[in-house]
């Protein structure tokens, strides 16, 4: 009763029995009890009730960047941050530049429109194919710099109160932060600073022209393992023969050994699967236990 009960008050906000794993950039994988699309803040607390009612555990949704949905029906309610909620703005506080975005905002846009109007900082964010909400989630980083170093505070939703997190409480770290799965990044800080437009509008094109160089296209989530500590992992991975692998309609790319990518109508379950062959090769070859950066929905880690 208590999901009808979410169902019914939200409207055209839900769907039962929603695609999840087609929302993700890997594009295989299954569906959702509830996707739940939300563009106000106030939103969270005319249906947080609902949503804790349910009792499904709650996973916010953006991309699908960083994240492998297992096969089949998932009994969980799934977020999705639209609207004012996916919007940014800034003001100049004496020498900084104070930005405020929202949750559901891409990362290449932010970085872009910022370059154009001389706002310098964010320039590494354009490689990464996530929204903000996922990169204070995951202290998303890039090309030398991550979210930590110019994140003030984020606005979070959790077990329906919604309260600021300082930096500090954040805790950011190397892919982690102290938020748990079912909490919901609103909103985030930044301060940044004035510079010149034409150089960091250049330090874009030529993030994204490194990115075509050396990272393949199609359906994959990105780097897979998180390098360990004084090593790569995609040099861990080739070192084990595993460039090129394949298991069934997933293959470890011939690009980059960090990327594994999907079969157009593959299985999610094929390329967890190959991401287990592909650790426990590094572990018998290197002495070295892969971590991975991705979040995983239907599955345990990977052995």
């Amino acid at each position: 009763m208590s999901v009808a009960a979410l169902l019914e008050r939200a409207g055209d906000r839900a769907q039962g029995h929603a695609p999840l794993g087609a929302r993700t950039t890997y594009r295989v994988g299954g569906t959702a009890r509830v996707f739940l699309t939300l563009s106000h803040e106030d939103e969270f607390e005319e249906l947080g009730p609902l949503m804790l009612d349910t009792l499904l555990p709650i996973v916010c949704v953006g991309n699908g960047s960083n994240l492998l949905v297992a096969d089949g029906e998932h009994e969980l309610l799934a977020v999705h941050l639209v609207g004012d909620l996916a919007t940014m703005s800034s003001e100049d506080v004496g020498p900084a530049v104070k930005v405020t975005a929202g949750a559901g905002l891409d990362m290449p846009v932010a970085a872009r429109r910022l370059a154009h109007d001389g706002v310098v900082g964010l320039e590494w964010a354009v490689g990464v194919p996530g929204t903000f909400g996922g990169a204070v989630a995951m202290n998303a980083g890039g090309h030398g710099s991550d979210l930590a170093a110019s994140i003030l505070e984020a606005t979070i939703w959790r077990d329906g109160t919604i309260g600021k997190w300082s930096k500090e409480r954040l805790a950011l770290g190397y892919r982690t932060s102290a938020l748990e799965p079912q909490d919901i990044v609103l909103s985030v800080h930044l301060s940044l600073a004035r510079g010149d437009a034409s150089q960091a509008q250049e330090r874009v094109r030529a993030i994204v022209r490194w990115r075509r160089e050396h990272q393949p296209g199609g359906q994959n989530a990105g780097s897979v393992f998180r390098n360990p500590t004084d090593d790569v992992a995609a040099r861990l991975i080739e070192a084990a023969g595993c460039k090129g692998l394949r298991f069934a309609s997933a293959q470890v790319s011939e690009k980059h050994a960090n990327f594994i990518q999907a079969d157009p109508d593959g299985s999610a379950n094929d390329v967890y699967i190959l991401m287990g062959v592909v650790r426990e090769r590094v572990r018998e070859t290197s002495g070295v236990t892969l971590v991975t950066e991705h979040r995983f929905l239907g599955f345990g880690e990977v052995a």
